[in-house]
């Protein structure tokens, strides 16, 4: 089993910046990926950005060259660091842990204000 719990939400204006941090316990060398999904209203959940234990990294087209992901592997913590924000980035973002079973945070929530 892993836990994971996400800090670091809140409320910003458009261009500012937060950073995310997501705290893993548990069962933590089953994971081989880490990473953020968002939710905003009405829409599905989608990919924002990941991170393999070898250090690949993926990021939506949406919010490549303002976002940044990286791990802390000492901490067992995943950060995003989210620079530029848009109204469109609120959501709520959910840590996701993955290996042989998919795990998930309970999200913390972003708010963008123009």
């Amino acid at each position: 089993q892993v836990r994971l719990v996400e800090s670091g939400g809140g409320l910003v204006q458009a261009g500012g910046s937060l950073r995310l941090s997501c705290v893993a316990s548990g069962s933590i060398f089953r994971v081989n990926v880490m990473g953020w999904y968002r939710q905003a209203p009405g829409k599905q959940r989608e990919l924002v950005a990941d991170r393999t234990t070898v250090g690949t990294t993926t990021y939506a087209d949406s919010v490549k060259g303002r976002f940044v992901i990286s791990r802390d592997n000492a901490k067992n913590t995943v950060y995003l660091q989210m620079n530029s924000l848009k109204p469109e980035d609120t959501a709520v973002y959910y840590c996701d842990a993955r290996g042989p079973m998919d795990y998930w945070g309970k999200g913390t929530l972003v708010t963008v204000s123009s």
